[in-house]
């Protein structure tokens, strides 16, 4: 049985166990270079990793989940998960009985190390329900915990919109590439305001903005896999490391350099 087949029935198997007895099922499993299909189920879904990184598709949003983040996604929501290489998944699935009060949207967003505690102790309580009163009491700070979480800006909206998502698909084909709007809007058979306005009223920003968040996303994902800061500058089209670093910091307000460090950080106390 691989990996596709394994997580998916996971899904089901936790996913759509709809029982109040039960407010939260955690599970763990390492994934390698796998997909799981597209699917919703009753209950939300806190998706983490320890190691590596995950796309997650809802809707027309992508996004790249590393180990510095976490990903919520409410019940109900058609989602598909791509695990690349080695990821050490974890996940709490939460009974419709217990999301009064917790996000209504799908967002990534910077997990504290408390949260990452809680999501590992709830694993360990294993789903065959029957919990003690300490545990109800850790499960009541945990849901306390993600209703105060935020999005972080580590998304891309893509859509479906015919004409514009040729022209999306163009620019992650060639991610290094300096080619204007003009460019892209006449390979479209459109003048480049209209495909600005489609830009603005599709993906929520313009195509400079819509192209740098590519960039940070794909950034992300190379230094998840330890390559070199010089190396996914030169990959991503900056004339040199200064500009890219720029741009790292300008978004997520901090360099390549400390983003890796504080990663490997997070890990070492993880394993400690």
């Amino acid at each position: 049985m691989n990996n596709q087949i394994r997580t998916y029935r996971m899904a089901q198997e936790h996913g759509y166990r709809v029982d109040p007895s039960i407010p939260v099922i955690g599970y763990t499993e390492m994934v390698t270079n796998e997909m799981c299909v597209s699917h919703s189920h009753p209950r939300g879904q806190l998706i983490y990793a320890t190691r590596g990184v995950m796309n997650v598709v809802v809707g027309n949003h992508i996004w790249v989940v590393n180990p510095l983040q976490g990903l919520w996604l409410p019940g109900g929501v058609e989602h598909q998960v791509t695990f690349q290489k080695d990821v050490n998944y974890y996940s709490v699935f939460i009974d419709p009985s217990a999301m009064a009060g917790l996000p209504e949207k799908s967002f990534s967003f910077d997990i504290p190390m408390f949260l990452k505690q809680l999501v590992f102790k709830i694993i360990s309580f294993g789903v065959g329900g029957n919990l003690t009163p300490p545990q109800h009491r850790i499960i009541s700070v945990f849901l306390d915990e993600l209703a105060l979480i935020e999005p972080s800006a580590t998304f891309l909206p893509t859509t479906n919109h015919e004409r514009l998502q040729k022209v999306v698909e163009l620019i992650m084909e060639d991610i290094a590439s300096k080619n204007t709007i003009d460019y892209y809007a006449e390979l479209s058979f459109m003048s480049s305001r209209t495909l600005s306005r489609l830009f603005i009223k599709e993906l929520g920003m313009n195509f400079s903005e819509w192209r740098t968040r590519l960039k940070l996303l794909e950034a992300i994902k190379r230094l998840s896999e330890k390559q070199s800061i010089k190396e996914i500058a030169f990959n991503l089209g900056y004339e040199n490391t200064s500009a890219f670093i720029y741009m790292f910091k300008k978004h997520l307000g901090k360099t390549p350099s400390n983003y890796i460090l504080e990663d490997e950080n997070e890990n070492d106390k993880l394993s400690a």
